[in-house]
């Protein structure tokens, strides 16, 4: 803890930093996913005419592959300087990520997904199309394989983001307060506590 003379200033500037890392993280995830699909979809058709091989799916996969990455990492981050700045900048309840929280928990059905899965788990299948119609069998499960590996990648990514708000609040309380035992590693929340998919994530990150 800061001494009380420096305390506002400090707290002021770190809020605004987290603020301003919100706000350019979350427009950095809505800017990569557009970027990353065209430049898939220019790879994939450069490949397709250049790689006659089947084998040649899994260059344009690595694109989708770094771009899911990408955007799982930079929600994570926002996700976690949120729940801090909840935790040590607004201990009376009160401040937009409080509300934001709040909101995603009584309105489930405006929240939206912010990986973005559901786009990409159709493209990975897209992907996999010219292998499965043109390839040997070994290829078409061995390229199958690499395909099906990415979109359980989707799908876990999607089960830990499910969770990721209560379990970080309770990691930065657990820090604050002095607790004893805080969560691991991303879980189920109880059925009291759990946010819906994505708790109101469209809302919040872009108002950000």
């Amino acid at each position: 803890m800061t001494s009380p003379e420096r305390q506002p200033s400090t707290r002021l500037a770190e809020y605004t930093a987290m603020r301003a890392a919100i706000r350019e993280r979350g427009t950095a995830r809505l800017l990569l996913v557009p970027v990353a699909f065209i430049g898939w979809a220019a790879l994939a058709i450069a490949a397709a005419a250049v790689i006659t091989v089947p084998l040649g799916t899994l260059v344009p996969l690595l694109v989708l592959a770094a771009a899911f990455e990408g955007v799982f990492a930079l929600h994570t981050n926002v996700e976690r300087i949120g729940r801090y700045v909840q935790v040590f900048h607004e201990s009376g309840g009160e401040g937009w990520e409080h509300v934001a929280m709040t909101y995603g928990e009584r309105f489930p059905a405006a929240g939206s997904d912010p990986l973005f899965a559901r786009l990409f788990i159709f493209a990975i299948s897209v992907n996999f199309f010219p292998a499965a119609l043109a390839g040997e069998p070994w290829e078409v499960v061995a390229i199958g394989a690499c395909h099906f590996a990415l979109i359980y990648r989707v799908r876990r990514a999607q089960r830990v983001a499910a969770s990721l708000r209560v379990d970080e609040r309770r990691r930065f309380e657990a820090l604050r307060f002095g607790e004893p035992h805080a969560p691991s590693e991303p879980g189920p929340a109880p059925d009291t506590e759990r946010p819906n998919d994505w708790s109101g994530d469209s809302t919040a990150r872009t108002a950000r």
